[in-house]
């Protein structure tokens, strides 16, 4: 049984295997199938610069599908239809591809050109498209070029030997990795040729090199030519001028002008510039090379020397910096050397040589002597300290000095306050004892944070010129709880929007254990306060002010006790302001008022409006009733009579209008004064000389704003025969005036009594004898007004009432409106 499953399982393996295979095999033989080539090619190779002649077969191309159908060839890409374009192209029929002028390789090293061949029934490709590469063989027509053709480098003296000078690049645009790109460096020339200068090149750049060493004294500049040659048939070459400027470096010592200096110097004094020393070097001046540098070998062990570079004369300047003691030390020895602040470099047999070849450094021997001087009086010590409680009572003794003095006599010094900023002590003469003067406050200004009250103090001897020694008293005020607590700041914001609780700050001027922690708690237990109010830490430097309920937007006092540790109470107030800060940690800006005005608004506002023009307009008119009107010319009546009887006579009545004056009315009306001229009727008949002559003079003075009086004057006349009126009118102001005139002539009545004479004249010449007509009387009633017709005008005895005006006629009626509105408004007596 076994078996039998072993034999069935082989040979469904088998099976299996054999199924598998042949798939294999088919599926291989698909992927072998080749499809046969179409298109043949050969390689196209140009050389660069070709001289022609052009155009010039290059290649030619060919298909095997094209034998059954009419076509033709075209190619396009590089040197075709892009640029360069016109380098290449094809023979349409033949397929020949031709160059058409030289190629510069450097420009274009390669083409790609894409090559079609097209049906010419339908122009549509007969195959697929080709795409194929031309080349450009290079020759050797560039030369290699140094970056940059020229150079001025700067080279220190002191270069070492073997050090590189400078470095040179070059490059030859030929193909590279070619006979044409590869150069090799060679030194043409070098002026002058000492010290030897060599070329060394690695790949493309090379190296000069020096050997020997530079000397700035000798050579201060080298001219040198480099020359770069290709190895291509025919070779290229090109040339580089490399100018060399020698910069000068320290290759000479400084040396002292002289050995030996002599010098003083007052003892306890310290003093710059107490004597100069010189030096002499040969490199170039202000270079590090020959700035000298001074060193102290001997004699200022004790530092009390320096000596400093002058940068300008480049002289030791020799100070004192610490006070020589004349009872110890009169006399100083210093030795000095001196050398460059760059390092001396020297060259011998055209070599550098080592420090340990190098001269030793120059030295100079410098003698100071001390002179004795008064010596100041000497306190035992620098600084005392004193401890003093602050408040107590002035007129305590603080400190009482010791101090020496080996020049004078000690009951000669003289002791004195030099600072006391407080004015806080006072000083004995002859003793020096310090006694307070004030009561000191630790928290003054004067006292430091530490709680020290400085004092100096100085003691004076009696010798020439005096000398003063001094001494520095520091007094330590113990504190007291004579400071109150109090608020670091009366004035708090609580954001109502976010928070419910602020941080009350609580401070004393004293120090612990007289000032905090402190104990805050409300002013007798305001219930108004605690309602809105807790604190919540209450004790510390700090209490928290916490509102129990939302309160609105405002300002609040709030009044608190704050305790310090021994029982000092203080009230003080917090003004807390509840405000809404929006994200912010202060109070948001209030909107800005707006309003809006509304219908009614707007009919208040043009009803407004209307009553003040109307207001206006009332007042115009008022200011107009009240100017007086001015009857500028005065009548001219003429009486004709009716009851003339008889014939007629060649007499001819002339008019009687001799006017006679017979009284002066005033009138005042405001600030205008007018004077009114009335005049009667004669009876008297003269011919030809009748006149009216009338002046009425209206003198106004005004003054305006502007403080200008004016004046105007009035004046009508006129002669009464040809009925003529002249007016006149003057404005006199400060500062200007005007005149205004005017005539109006009626000449009608002369012209008719001229014709009427020469009429007469005509019909009874100059009869001499005619008889005369005179007027005929027929009711005399004695001697009665000379203008009758005038009588009922009479102002004097009507009095105001112009009543009588209302018969005279609708012509009258105006002008009585005018008289009677006038006199009424303006109480007008005539």
């Amino acid at each position: 049984m076994r078996t039998c499953s072993l034999l069935l399982l082989v040979a469904f393996i088998a099976l299996a295997e054999s199924f598998h295979g042949r798939h294999h095999m088919r599926d291989k033989r698909e992927l072998l199938v080749r499809a046969k080539r179409r298109w043949v090619l050969s390689t196209i190779e140009i050389q660069e610069e070709d001289t022609g002649p052009f155009p010039k077969e290059i290649s030619k191309m060919f298909n095997d599908r094209t034998n059954q159908e009419k076509h033709y060839y075209q190619i396009t890409g590089a040197g075709v239809t892009e640029e360069p374009q016109g380098v290449f192209e094809i023979d349409a029929i033949t397929g020949s591809v031709s160059a058409l002028k030289s190629i510069d390789r450097e420009t274009h090293s390669s083409f790609h050109i894409k090559f079609d061949v097209l049906s010419e029934r339908t122009g549509q490709p007969i195959d697929k498209q080709l795409a194929f590469d031309i080349d450009v063989k290079d020759i050797n027509d560039n030369a290699p070029t140094f970056l940059p053709p020229t150079m001025d480098v700067k080279v220190n003296e002191n270069l070492k030997e073997g050090g590189a000078i400078v470095n040179l690049i070059a490059e030859d645009k030929d193909q590279m990795n070619t006979d044409n790109s590869k150069f090799t460096f060679s030194l043409v020339s070098q002026i002058p040729n000492e010290p030897k200068i060599e070329l060394k090149q690695v790949d493309k750049v090379g190296f000069l090199i020096l050997k020997g060493c530079f000397d700035y004294d000798k050579v201060k500049k080298y001219d040198v030519i480099i020359q770069a040659k290709d190895h291509g048939e025919p070779s290229q070459s090109s040339q580089a001028v490399i100018t060399l400027n020698i910069v000068d470096t320290n290759n000479h010592a400084p040396t002292f002008r002289q050995k030996k200096y002599q010098g003083e110097v007052l003892e306890m004094i310290t003093k710059n510039d107490i004597l100069r020393i010189a030096v002499d070097d040969k490199d170039t001046p202000n270079t590090a090379g020959w700035l000298a540098k001074y060193i102290f070998i001997k004699g200022n062990e004790e530092r009390n020397y320096q000596i400093d570079t002058d940068p300008v004369t480049n002289e030791g300047i020799l100070s004192v910096i610490k006070v020589k003691d004349f009872e110890r030390t009169q006399i100083t020895y210093l030795l000095v050397e001196v050398e460059n602040e760059e390092p001396l470099t020297l060259c011998k047999d055209n070599k550098l040589v080592g420090a340990s070849e190098h001269p030793p450094r120059d030295i100079v021997n410098i003698t100071m002597k001390v002179i004795d001087v008064n010596d100041a009086p000497v306190y035992e010590k620098y600084t005392f300290e004193v401890y003093l409680k602050e408040e107590e009572p002035p007129g305590k003794e603080l400190f009482t000095p010791t101090i020496t003095d080996v020049d004078s006599d000690l009951s000669k010094v003289r002791h004195v306050l030099l600072e006391d900023q407080g004015k806080w002590v006072t000083i004995d003469a002859k003793t020096g004892t310090i006694t307070s003067a004030k009561m000191m406050d630790r928290e003054s200004e004067f006292v430091d944070e530490n709680g020290v009250y400085k004092i100096v103090i100085g003691a004076i001897d009696d010798d020439e010129p005096p000398a003063t020694g001094s001494c520095t008293i520091l007094i330590h005020l113990k504190d007291v709880n004579d400071n109150k607590p109090m608020l670091a700041t009366n004035g708090a914001i609580l954001c109502g929007n976010k928070d419910k609780k602020i941080m009350v700050t609580a401070m004393d001027d004293d120090a612990p254990p007289f000032s905090g922690p402190f104990a805050f708690s409300f002013v007798d237990d305001d219930k108004t306060v605690t309602q809105r109010w807790k604190l919540d830490p209450s004790y510390g430097d700090q209490a928290g002010l916490i509102s129990r309920t939302p309160l609105p937007y405002d300002n609040y006092s709030v009044p608190l006790l704050i305790q310090d540790q021994q029982g000092e109470i203080t009230s003080e107030t917090m003004v807390v302001m509840v405000c809404d800060c929006g994200e912010g940690v202060v109070c948001k800006p209030k909107d800005p008022v707006t309003s809006s005005l509304g219908k009614a608004g707007i009919g208040l506002l043009f009803l407004g409006l209307l009553l003040f023009l109307l207001l206006l307009f009332i007042l115009v008119c008022q200011c107009k009733g009240k100017e007086m009107v001015m009857v500028q010319d005065e009548g001219n009546q003429t009486l004709i009579k009716y009851n003339q009887e008889g014939g007629g006579s060649a007499f001819q009545a002339e008019p009687t209008l001799l006017l006679t004056p017979t009284r002066m009315v005033a009138v005042n009306n405001g600030h205008k004064t007018n004077t009114i001229k009335t005049s009667e009727i004669s009876n008297d008949v003269v011919k030809d000389t009748d006149f009216y002559n009338s002046r009425v003079v209206d003198m106004i003075n005004v003054t305006s704003l502007s403080s200008q009086p004016q004046r105007n004057t009035f004046t009508s006349s006129g002669p009464v025969r040809y009925n003529t009126w002249n007016v006149n009118r003057t404005n006199t102001g400060q500062g200007s005036s005007s005149m205004y005139q005017r005539s109006v002539s009626m000449r009608s009545n002369q012209h008719i009594a001229d014709h009427i004479d020469r009429r007469l004249y005509t019909m009874y010449g100059n009869q001499l004898d005619q008889a005369g007509y005179p007027p005929q009387e027929y009711a005399y009633e004695g001697l009665g007004s000379k203008s009758p017709s005038l009588d009922k005008l009479s102002l004097s005895d009507q009095g105001e009432d112009m009543i009588f005006l209302d018969d005279l006629g609708p012509k009258f009626k105006t002008l009585a409106g005018i008289c009677q509105h006038t006199i009424q408004e303006n109480n007008i007596k005539l």
